[in-house]
């Protein structure tokens, strides 16, 4: 038998202290965005790159958006992982792979939440698409949410496979076309700026670094020990 060990002052060095570092970042960033850059060249640009798109809307790219969006909609994102921690756990007998893949898609989506509450950015000045959910456009939790769980489910997969570049390169060709076509199917429907999912992308990428670097190296933060069973003798 074994049971999880949990390592907590490497919890607080690193995966609280780099996950709040990120968070001030983000929050910084988007206060930035917000409030000091608002009138600037930078701003129109990104402005500029949505009305581009929705000039360019056809009937054929508003279904495939549509359909990339729903990959990472919430209940998709939260059914999959819930789904995964089971499957990896089983596929694996240890619960690393588990946790990094609820570490990687909960503190994104904690920092995403956290942060449009500072920022409060307004969506793209073009038709909206999808209804506009009540957080601001800063960053693309979309995108974001993407990042964590579909790039994490890829490294996973990769390092069992590690042997076979054949299964490798599928799954990073999955786990990386769905978050970029996540990012421009953001844009095209008029729900976040380029800025915004730039952001998203960083910050899906920092937090699977993040749970990497603390759950699935050579000494993870949490993992399964033996129990040493002592011999009793008369």
């Amino acid at each position: 038998m074994s049971k999880t060990s949990v390592d907590f002052k490497g919890v607080a060095r690193l995966i609280l202290l780099p996950l709040a570092i990120m968070a001030v970042l983000t929050i910084g960033v988007g206060l930035l965005i917000t409030k000091v850059l608002q009138t600037t060249t930078l701003i129109a640009n990104d402005q500029g790159v949505n009305e581009q798109l929705a000039d360019g809307r056809t009937a054929f790219l508003n279904d495939i958006t549509d359909k990339m969006t729903k990959l990472s909609d919430m209940p998709t994102i939260i059914i999959a992982t819930a789904v995964l921690i089971v499957v990896f756990r089983l596929a694996f007998k240890r619960w690393n792979e588990s946790i990094f893949l609820l570490l990687a898609v909960f503190s994104q989506s904690a920092i995403f939440l956290l942060a449009t509450v500072f920022s409060q950015r307004k969506r793209p000045l073009v038709q909206h698409l999808d209804p506009a959910p009540p957080t601001s456009s800063f960053p693309s939790g979309h995108t974001s949410a993407a990042v964590g769980f579909y790039c994490a489910v890829a490294l996973v997969l990769t390092l069992h496979t590690h042997r076979y570049k054949i299964l490798n390169v599928l799954w990073w060709a999955v786990g990386l076309a769905v978050p970029l076509g996540i990012a421009y199917s953001r844009m095209y429907r008029g729900m976040h700026h380029l800025s915004d999912v730039s952001w998203g992308l960083l910050l899906g990428a920092v937090c699977i670094a993040v749970a990497a670097n603390a759950l699935l190296r050579r000494r993870p933060v949490a993992g399964e020990r033996p129990v040493v069973r002592q011999r009793v003798t008369a």
